[in-house]
């Protein structure tokens, strides 16, 4: 189902899986997202990330999955934690029968050196316990839980939160990821990270890049 303009499939895929490998794909991710924060008159470094976790079906051939028993969902999580453009700060897939709590430590310590300006990361109640006093042990960043406002019957939007969810809602626009057809985890993070590529190429005005 490649377009036209594309070699062959074959082809295609060994530069995916090269440039996955050696890194050249979160490189030039994580050049587009500092001219993208750029563009709009952001600093380079984040000071603020959010983090949440998405589940979704995987293909029946992926072997690397599990139930989140809460989503009922079979397959895998998409971990993120984006800045507040909702632009990727960090990603990890993992069985989707591990916890928030769990994956958000596979998760948080990819952001180690990286942003300079960060103190704090905002959560939602599925991120409570221990793991508030192992970020800020580990990193000195403060994991903030954002609960729901008191009094508010269904549905409401909370602080900050809905930037993340949001991300979640671009990668749903993308076909390629409308469920995890990877066999690999690590090719599905790199799936996301194009997909960002491509969103934050569509942000950046022409006179900006």
């Amino acid at each position: 189902m490649l377009p036209l303009s594309y070699p062959a499939w074959q082809l295609t895929y060994y530069y995916f899986r090269k440039w996955e490998g050696n890194g050249t794909i979160e490189e030039v991710h994580e050049k587009i997202h500092e001219k993208a924060r750029i563009s709009v008159g952001k600093e380079i470094s984040p000071s603020l990330g959010l983090i949440d976790s998405q589940s979704v079906k995987t293909a029946s051939m992926t072997e690397e999955k599990g139930y989140d028993g809460n989503k009922k969902v079979n397959g895998r999580k998409r971990h993120i934690i984006t800045d507040t453009l909702g632009f990727l700060m960090a990603i990890v897939i993992h069985d989707a029968n591990i916890n928030d709590r769990e994956g958000a430590k596979l998760l948080i310590g990819q952001l180690r050196g990286k942003y300079p300006r960060l103190l704090k990361i905002m959560a939602d109640q599925g991120y409570t316990g221990e793991l508030l006093e192992w970020v800020t042990k580990s990193f000195g960043w403060i994991l903030e839980i954002v609960s729901r406002v008191v009094g508010i019957a269904g549905f409401n939007v909370l602080p900050k939160r809905w930037i993340v969810e949001r991300t979640f809602g671009w990668f749903n626009f993308q076909r390629r990821l409308a469920k995890d057809y990877e066999l690999l985890p690590c090719c599905s993070e790199a799936m996301i990270r194009l997909s960002m590529i491509r969103i934050m190429l569509n942000k950046i005005p022409k006179n900006k890049f």
